[in-house]
């Protein structure tokens, strides 16, 4: 069954030594899908090095924000200009070779039966790479976290290797969306769940990048865990309401 337009959205701040590397890896994988670069006014000169590839290859364009003002907000902008232009599905990827583009291909296959599928380090087959064993611990953690707070079976919330059908992201209203950091994720499943839609995970092989800076850090994670908690308390306090509400 044909999936229609695909486009991959891949945000990008100073990724000047992976940006043409992992287009060119998306590209020769998938040559029917399509890249768009959102770049957040990368002061190491990604945002030409984008420029240039987009100059000799149709499928490949370029949104220049002008700062960095998180990875959800680079999404949210992404999705929209993509959905503008008449995408029928629209993913996600980092641009630091973690999300393997060779991996593609099952999520596409996936998409047959989802609204949302994600690329999981964390239901069986699944891996990651060169990760120390505290950093796993961490992440494993945080979404067993998620799970129970939130009262969600997702595995892998917080990963950011996913395909949305446009469907689905205009069933959830992007405009409402707020969450700007690495929290977004999580905000895009529950809310994908919340609106009766279907999540799939399939495993992927997670390689930690070999180029550039890493930009997680204990502050993001802090802050992620703290809005978590926050909606999950919410959520809790409006299940006792419904409950006594009904009695």
């Amino acid at each position: 069954m044909s999936l229609g337009r695909v486009v991959v959205v891949i945000p990008t701040y100073n990724e000047a030594s992976n940006l043409e590397w992992i287009v060119g890896r998306l590209r020769a994988a998938q040559p029917d899908v399509d890249v768009l670069v959102v770049d957040d006014g990368s002061p190491d000169g990604t945002g030409a090095i984008a420029d240039r590839l987009a100059a000799a290859d149709s499928a490949v364009s370029v949104l220049h924000r002008t700062a960095k003002a998180g990875l959800g907000a680079a999404y949210l902008h992404g999705f929209q200009v993509a959905l503008d232009a008449g995408y029928d599905v629209i993913g996600e990827m980092d641009a630091d070779g973690s999300h393997q583009p060779e991996q593609l291909g099952r999520l596409l296959d996936a998409l047959g039966s989802a609204d949302l599928v994600i690329g999981s380090r964390w239901v069986p087959g699944g891996s990651v790479v060169n990760w120390p064993r505290r950093r796993e611990a961490l992440s494993r953690g945080g979404n067993l976290y998620v799970r129970m707070l939130l009262g969600i079976k997702v595995r892998d919330a917080t990963a950011g290797y996913r395909l949305f059908r446009r469907t689905t992201l205009e069933k959830i209203d992007l405009a409402s969306v707020e969450s700007t950091g690495y929290v977004f994720q999580t905000d895009m499943v529950a809310r994908t769940l919340a609106a009766g839609l279907t999540v799939r995970e399939v495993p992927i092989e997670f390689v930690e990048r070999v180029r550039g800076d890493s930009k997680m850090s204990g502050a993001v994670a802090t802050e992620s865990l703290k809005r978590i908690t926050a909606w999950g308390l919410r959520e809790r306090a409006a299940q006792v309401r419904r409950a006594w509400g009904r009695r």
